[in-house]
C-alpha cells in the first residue's frame, strides 16, 4: 500500500530546576520508553525520541521542527518531572499536528519501602500532568489524553489507535482525489464544497475529463494487458461460462482499464478517485474490476462522482494498514441499500453494482462477466466473493 512511513516523536518535558543528575536520568527513562515500545510491535508507526524539553525556546523550535518535518505524523508529550506549563505556551499556538497527552510514569509501581525526596522529585508525572493538561485545556487545543502504564498492552494498544488516526491526517494534507467526470446528475449527497475540504483536510479534487483516462488506455499494449490477465487467471478463478472468447475479452478490458488508471494517478500523484456511471465517453465499460483491485491496494474509490466517499475509504485504508494484512477485519466501499427492521436485528445491508473491495472477502474471489442494466456499456467483469461478518 502506498502510505509514507510516517513518525511520531516523543517529547519529554522537565525543567533545570532538579539539577544534571535527575535530568540524566530523565534523558535514559525517556529513551528507554521509546525503545521499548519501538521493540514491542505493537505500534504502527515508529517513535523518534528527543531530547528533554526544559526551556521556552527548545519547546518551540522543537514543535515547529515537527510542523516542518514531513515525516513527522504527530508527537506525543510525556511530563517525566513537573514541567511548568506556561514554557509550553508558544510552542504549542504554533504546533499544527496531532497531539498526544500520555498521562503515565516511568515505574508502573509506587515504592513505598524505598521512597523518598529524590525519587519524588524525579517521578513527578501526576505533577506534570495536571500543568500540561491544565494548559492544553486552557488554549482549547484538540488532543487526545491516554492515561495508564506505557508498557501495559491496552495502553499500547491505544497509543496505536490513535497513531493510525494521526497517520490518515497527516496522509489527508497530501490526498490528491481524480474526479472523472462529475456528480450523477440530481444527486445531492455526493455534492460537496472541495474548497473547504482542501482548507479543512488538505484534500485536492482535480476535475479530470474521461477522455484523459481513455487516453491512457490507448496507450496499453496488449502484451502488458495479456500479463496483467494472466495475474488474475493465477489469483482467482475465472468463470468463462459459455462464450469463453467473449468472457477473455472482457476481462482484458478491465485489464487494459486497470493498467492505465495505476499510470494515470501515479502520474497525477493521487491516491483516490472516483468515477460516475452517465460521464463513460469513449469507454467500452464501466471501470468494476480494475477498481476492486485498486481499492484492494490501499486507493480511495467512490462511484457516482463521490469524491468525499472516496477520501473516506482511502482514510479508512490507511488507518487500518497493517490489520487487515494480520487477519483482523477489513473495510471497503458500498453503499446504503436496505433495512432490516426485526426488532433486535435491525441492519443495513450495503451493496454497490460492481465495485466492492476484495478486501472484505473469506472466499477465493471469482472473475465473473454479467451485463449491467446502467451505464449503457458493454458487460462488465468484476471480482464476486463471499465476504467476512462486519
Amino acid at each position: 500500500m502506498n502510505i509514507k512511513k510516517y513518525e511520531f516523536w516523543f517529547l519529554t518535558g522537565s525543567q533545570d530546576l532538579y539539577g544534571q543528575e535527575t535530568l540524566d536520568q530523565v534523558k535514559r527513562d525517556s529513551q528507554a520508553i521509546v525503545e521499548k515500545l519501538n521493540e514491542s510491535g505493537a505500534l504502527p508507526c515508529r517513535l523518534v525520541w528527543q531530547e528533554t524539553l526544559l526551556t521556552p525556546s527548545s519547546i518551540r523550535d522543537t514543535l515547529e521542527r515537527a510542523n516542518a518535518n514531513n515525516m513527522c505524523a504527530g508527537v506525543i508529550c510525556w511530563m517525566h518531572t513537573f514541567s511548568p506549563a506556561k514554557m509550553w505556551i508558544a510552542g504549542l499556538s504554533a504546533y499544527r499536528k496531532p497531539l498526544l497527552q500520555l498521562n503515565t510514569q516511568f515505574n508502573e509501581e509506587i515504592p513505598y519501602a524505598t521512597m523518598d525526596m529524590d525519587f519524588m522529585n524525579l517521578n513527578q508525572s501526576a505533577h506534570g500532568d495536571r500543568e500540561f493538561g491544565f494548559i492544553t485545556s486552557r488554549m482549547d487545543l484538540p488532543r487526545t489524553v491516554i492515561c495508564g502504564y506505557w508498557n501495559h498492552p491496552d495502553t499500547k494498544k491505544r497509543i496505536a489507535d490513535w497513531m493510525r488516526v494521526a497517520r490518515a491526517v497527516a496522509d489527508g494534507k497530501e490526498l490528491r482525489i481524480a474526479r472523472f467526470g462529475d456528480n450523477m446528475r440530481e444527486v445531492a449527497v455526493t455534492d460537496g464544497d472541495k474548497v473547504e475540504a482542501m482548507i479543512k483536510f488538505g484534500w485536492s479534487v482535480p476535475y479530470y475529463g474521461v477522455g484523459d483516462l481513455v487516453s491512457y488506455m490507448n496507450e496499453v499494449s496488449d502484451s502488458d494487458v495479456n500479463a496483467l490477465f494472466d495475474e488474475y487467471d493465477s489469483r482467482y478463478e475465472i468463470v468463462y461460462g459459455p462464450d469463453k472468447d467473449f468472457t477473455i475479452s472482457h476481462i482484458k478490458e478491465q485489464a487494459r482499464i486497470e493498467i492505465a488508471l495505476r499510470r494515470f494517478l501515479k502520474d497525477n500523484n493521487a491516491n483516490a478517485l472516483c468515477t460516475n456511471f452517465q460521464d463513460l465517453h469513449g469507454m467500452k465499460q464501466l471501470p468494476g474490476l480494475a477498481i476492486q483491485r485498486l481499492l484492494a491496494d490501499g486507493y480511495g474509490f467512490a462511484a457516482e462522482g463521490d469524491w468525499k466517499t472516496s477520501a473516506l475509504v482511502r482514510t479508512f485504508k490507511v488507518m487500518t494498514s497493517g490489520l487487515v494484512e494480520s487477519g483482523k477485519k477489513g473495510n471497503a466501499f458500498m453503499e446504503d441499500y436496505t433495512y432490516n427492521l426485526v426488532p433486535g436485528k435491525e441492519a443495513d445491508m450495503g451493496s454497490h453494482m460492481l465495485e466492492v473491495d476484495p478486501e472484505i472477502a473469506v472466499s477465493k474471489p471469482k472473475v465473473e462477466v454479467h451485463e449491467l442494466g446502467i451505464g449503457g456499456r458493454e458487460a462488465p467483469a468484476r471480482l464476486v466473493f463471499n465476504t467476512i461478518e462486519g
